[in-house]
This record gives structure tokens, sequence and C-alpha cells, in this order.
């Protein structure tokens, strides 16, 4: 019988609690798995940069970052993102926020764009990390 791998729960009070049943992240294997994240204030749970592509992608990205360190994890150590996007004609803007959080080897990325994401958000972002 396969060993059992054994899951983590992540939490910080850094980044905004879950809106629904969901962990932060989860720590497993060696990695870390994190919820998508969207442009919530961690202290209010609002969302922040209303219709501004350049400010939520800016705090999304803290907001990864906060739950990463929490699992001993870092921007750094990302393998893996995967984008969605409210409207495809902002990925230029969203790469030049995107970019200032990454530096080479840059992690592989998918980005799509959405009918629709939580609470009016214009982008939202998980990762996957070596821990």
């Amino acid at each position: 019988m396969p060993e059992k791998i054994a899951l983590q729960v992540i939490a910080t009070p850094r980044a905004p609690a879950a809106i629904g049943p969901y962990s932060q992240a989860i720590a497993a294997g060696g990695f870390v798995f994190t919820a998508g994240q969207i442009a919530l204030d961690p202290a209010s749970g609002e969302l922040l940069h209303p219709g501004d592509i350049r400010g939520q992608t800016g705090q999304v990205l803290r907001n990864l970052q906060a739950v990463l360190e929490a699992s001993g994890s870092s921007l750094a150590r990302v393998v893996k993102t995967t984008v969605f996007l409210a409207d495809l004609q902002e990925f230029a803007v969203f790469n030049q926020v995107y970019e200032r959080f990454f530096t080479p080897p840059c992690p592989a990325r998918s980005t799509v764009q959405t009918a629709g994401l939580p609470r009016g958000a214009r982008v939202e972002i998980e990762a996957i990390a070596l821990l």
C-alpha cells in the first residue's frame, strides 16, 4: 500500500482569510500549493483597488508572498503560477507589475481570461512552490 503523504494546512493573518471552504495553502510532498489570491485587504477582507489591474496585481502578489512565507517558502521558490484575468486586454499592464516580483528563472505560467472572478476582482493568481 502506498505511503500516505502528510498534508499541512498553511494559514496566516498576513493574507486574506479564505472566503469559502478552502485553505490559504496546503504543504505536501516538498511543495506548497496556494489557493488563488485576489486583491483583498488582509485586515478588512475588502477588495482593494477596484477596477485597477496595476494596483490589484501588486496586492495579489503581496498576499501570495505572505502565504508562501508562512509555509517556509517564498516567491523565489515558485515553480508554476496560474493567472486568471478578467480581461486579457490588461495583460501588458499585469506583466509590468508581475515581473517586478519574479526574477529569472521565472516560474512557468499559464494565463487565462475568465468570465468573472470573486468580488469583482480583475486578477487572481495561484502558485505551486518548493518548500
